[in-house]
């Protein structure tokens, strides 16, 4: 009997587990776009079904309109609801050439001062930990003049950060020099784990931070701002507000970086291309 009526649900469901209407849908599409600024197509329902059926069931709800619900009343479930739907793709030292560009930048710069670099989707860590090696090695120490910002929305890829541990395939693009300089085995890791120094992580502070808040706990003037494979989920009126709340925070000399397939062009009045998805503000003199 309760075989046959879990299959009469899962055909009143179009052969899932829970019901996803149309009108579900296009409600989790507000919801996402108006709390995180993020912009479902219509093609991703199979992704947000596959995602948040995870939550119906960690909560106990038998339909999405009822989960929903939830989120009208349980204010501590949207940390859970934005987790689900934000993508974590990254990699050590991804789209190499940025890294490259900023060590150049950093040799450049002759002030004594305190370097400042805000990383904006530090995912489970691997960019902004890319960040502290580069700046390591432009400056030959491990207690270079630098701070770096590394913020998320997902609070559960920032715990992944903060902790610093890598399985061996997620460090393999990373040179065995640098593995052997800035990562570390030992007691409480597995085989087949690494952790990152703790210098590098004395380099580091993490918070999360969604975007489309009204207020940042970011403080200027920053030597650089990487906000790559970010934009790509917002739209341009929602890219240009950011873009121009990030010129003032960056030094005229500063430069922002951009993911591979994101383009600024559409905000000319507030950044212009330095080619290779990297900016500069317009009153910038060209370097």
């Amino acid at each position: 009997m309760a075989a046959a009526a879990a299959a009469s649900a899962l055909s009143m469901a179009g052969g899932r587990e829970f019901e996803l209407t149309p009108a579900d849908f296009e409600r989790i599409r507000k919801l996402i776009y108006d709390h995180a600024g993020i912009v479902l197509s219509p093609a991703k329902q199979d992704m947000v079904y596959s995602r948040l059926a995870r939550r119906l069931r960690a909560c106990g709800d038998r339909s999405f309109a009822q989960y929903l619900g939830r989120l009208e009343r349980d204010r501590g479930e949207w940390e859970a609801f934005v987790n689900s739907l934000t993508t974590n793709l990254t990699s050590f030292f991804r789209e190499a050439h940025h890294f490259d560009i900023l060590s150049e930048r950093l040799r450049r710069i002759a002030e004594r001062r305190t370097l400042r670099i805000w990383c904006n989707a530090a995912s489970t860590g691997e960019e902004p930990y890319s960040l502290a090696i580069t700046v390591c090695e432009a400056f030959n120490t491990l207690t270079p003049p630098v701070q770096i910002f590394a913020s998320d929305i997902d609070t559960s890829v920032l715990a992944h950060a903060e902790r610093g541990v890598y399985r061996d395939d997620r460090v393999a693009r990373v040179s065995p020099d640098l593995q052997r300089r800035y990562f570390e085995r030992g007691a409480g890791l597995a085989p087949d784990e690494v952790r990152v120094r703790p210098e590098l992580k004395r380099l580091l502070t993490f918070r999360r931070i969604n975007l489309l808040d009204p207020m940042w706990p970011v403080q200027g003037p920053l030597d650089a701002i990487f906000c790559r494979n970010v934009m790509i989920y917002f739209d341009k009126t929602t890219q240009y507000g950011i873009l121009r709340r990030f010129a003032p925070l960056l030094r005229k000399d500063g430069a922002l970086f951009a993911g591979h397939s994101e383009s600024f062009m559409h905000a000319g009045d507030l950044f212009r291309s330095l080619g290779r998805t990297v900016y500069q503000r317009v009153d910038a003199d060209s370097r």
